[in-house]
C-alpha cells in the first residue's frame, strides 16, 4: 500500500510506441556515445498524468532512470521535426542537470553547445571563442557529433619574448 503523497513509478517506454521519439533518441545517443562513452544510453521514461487529456508523461532519463527537466511535449510524436527538437531539449537538460557539466560541449572552445536549426537540420551551436573573438559557428548536425574530427591547435613554441620556450615553461598543445 502507498501513501497519499507517493509518486506513481515511471515505466520504461519500449521501443516503437513512440517511432519518431525512437529515432530521436538514437541519433542523440549517438552523439552521447561519442562525447561520454562510459555514460550508457538515454531512455525513454513514461509517467502517469493527472491530466485526463494526456494518458501519460514522457521524459529523457540516464540509464539509471534517473531525469531532470520538462517532460517531451506530447503534440511531437507525430512531426520529425517537433520530435527531434524536443528529444534532444529533453535529454540536453537531464544530461546537464544530473551531471552538474554542460554537453555536450564543443573541443574547439570547450562551451557548451545548444541546439539550433541551421540549413534545413538540427544541429549543435557553439557560441564561439570569447577571448580570441572567435565567430559563433553550428559544429554537426544532431546525431553527427561521432563523425567530426578534433580541430588542431596551434603549438605555442616561443614565449612572449620571441625567444624559444625552455622545456620548463613550454605548454603543453
Amino acid at each position: 500500500m502507498s501513501a497519499p503523497f507517493d509518486l506513481p513509478e515511471p515505466r520504461r517506454v519500449l521501443l516503437g510506441e513512440y517511432p519518431l521519439w525512437d529515432e530521436a533518441l538514437a541519433l542523440v545517443n549517438q552523439d552521447l556515445a561519442e562525447t561520454l562513452p562510459d555514460h550508457g544510453l538515454l531512455q525513454l521514461l513514461g509517467l502517469p498524468s493527472y491530466n485526463e487529456d494526456v494518458a501519460e508523461y514522457v521524459c529523457v532519463a540516464l540509464a539509471n532512470g534517473e531525469w531532470h527537466g520538462n517532460v517531451v511535449d506530447p503534440d511531437s510524436a507525430d512531426n520529425p521535426v517537433l520530435a527531434l527538437t524536443a528529444i534532444t531539449d529533453a535529454a540536453q537538460e537531464t544530461v546537464t542537470e544530473c551531471r552538474r557539466q554542460a554537453w555536450p560541449v564543443c573541443d574547439e572552445h570547450g562551451l557548451g553547445m545548444h541546439p539550433r536549426e541551421a540549413d534545413g537540420q538540427l544541429s549543435w551551436w557553439c557560441a564561439g571563442g570569447k577571448i580570441r573573438r572567435e565567430r559563433a559557428h553550428i559544429r554537426a548536425a544532431v546525431g553527427g557529433l561521432a563523425g567530426l574530427v578534433r580541430p588542431p591547435r596551434p603549438r605555442r613554441n616561443r614565449c612572449d619574448g620571441g625567444l624559444p620556450a625552455s622545456p620548463q615553461l613550454r605548454r603543453l598543445p
